[in-house]
């Protein structure tokens, strides 16, 4: 219980990590040190060796299925999940009322977060070549153009909701790549720590009697955007690994490229909410944004000598 307990603990660092744009759940794995286990568990779940759960009622397909269990470290991987959606729930509703709320130092804070990131990894990245350089550019452009769409009035539907929930959970895996930036990216960060507010608040109101409604409606959301990351996790995560594997240097320069264009989101949320909230000043948002590049630059300082 003791180990489990600990494995809980790092989940919730990660997922703590994962709800704020510009900091990724698994540099934090990488601290903690089990980034290289939590790889190896998800990249051994086969569907195929739960095969022995349909003859569930005969003793040795037990069994096999408590083997095959232990074989693909699950205990580990439900645990540490447990962890990283406890945090999410809890940090969401503050991130939520902080985003809402207080745009201007909140959206000066995550462009701190997300350039100090694009500067630590730039620094990853040790020879240019004329296609990196090109793939960056591209990435510049694309992710520039996208945050431009999403700055104002964007669709929440469920298909981009689960697109959304398939991109985010590459952070998962990618040291130095935020869940949360890509969410911020496609426009979907309010609204979903939002719904998922909604959604615990409904669950805790059925508890005193209110109505089912709201926790289907918001549930329903939730549940596309976890479906989503399931399908991204075994699919589109595996898939970043092997071009990490195959083409690191290009990879990385075309994902922390696409960093640097969305800047334009957080400086446009900063400019239009001037003087319209509280703390709306040039000045609160200058210091949140050092605060939050101070913070990136400081987890990089504790995790330069890990191996990415």
């Amino acid at each position: 219980m003791r180990k489990l307990l600990s494995v809980y603990l790092k989940g919730f660092s990660m997922g703590a990590a994962d709800v704020v744009p510009g900091v990724s759940g698994a540099t934090i794995a990488l601290i903690v040190g089990i980034y290289d286990r939590m790889i190896a568990a998800i990249t051994a779940i086969d569907p195929r060796r739960f095969r022995s759960a349909l003859r569930v009622h005969e003793p040795e397909a037990r069994a096999t299925l408590r083997d095959e269990f232990e074989s693909m470290d699950l205990p580990f991987l439900i645990t540490l999940g447990l962890g990283v959606m406890t945090a999410i729930v809890v940090l969401s509703r503050l991130m939520h009322g902080a985003a809402t709320t207080y745009p201007v130092p909140t959206y000066g804070f995550f462009f701190g977060l997300i350039a100090a990131s694009a500067v630590v990894l730039y620094g990853q990245i040790e020879a240019w070549t004329p296609a990196r350089v090109g793939v960056s550019l591209l990435a510049i452009v694309i992710a520039f153009v996208i945050t431009g769409a999403t700055a104002g009035d964007v669709s929440h539907g469920p298909l981009i909701v689960f697109v959304a929930g398939a991109i985010a959970i590459c952070a998962m895996v990618l040291p130095g790549v935020s869940g949360a930036f890509f969410l911020l990216v496609l426009g979907q960060y309010e609204y979903l720590t939002g719904v998922l507010s909604e959604f615990v608040d409904g669950v805790i109101g059925l508890l005193n009697g209110a109505a089912l409604e709201p926790v289907i409606e918001a549930g329903a959301v939730v549940g596309i955007f976890g479906a989503g990351a399931i399908i991204g996790l075994f699919t589109m995560a595996h898939a970043v690994g092997y071009a990490l594997d195959r083409y690191r240097a290009a990879t990385l320069a075309f994902l922390v490229s696409l960093m640097v264009g969305a800047l334009r989101l957080p400086y446009v949320e900063v400019t239009t909410n001037l003087g319209e909230t509280a703390y709306g000043t040039t000045s609160a948002a200058v210091v949140a944004g050092l605060v939050g590049a101070g913070a990136v630059l400081l987890v990089n300082w504790y995790t330069d000598d890990l191996e990415y």
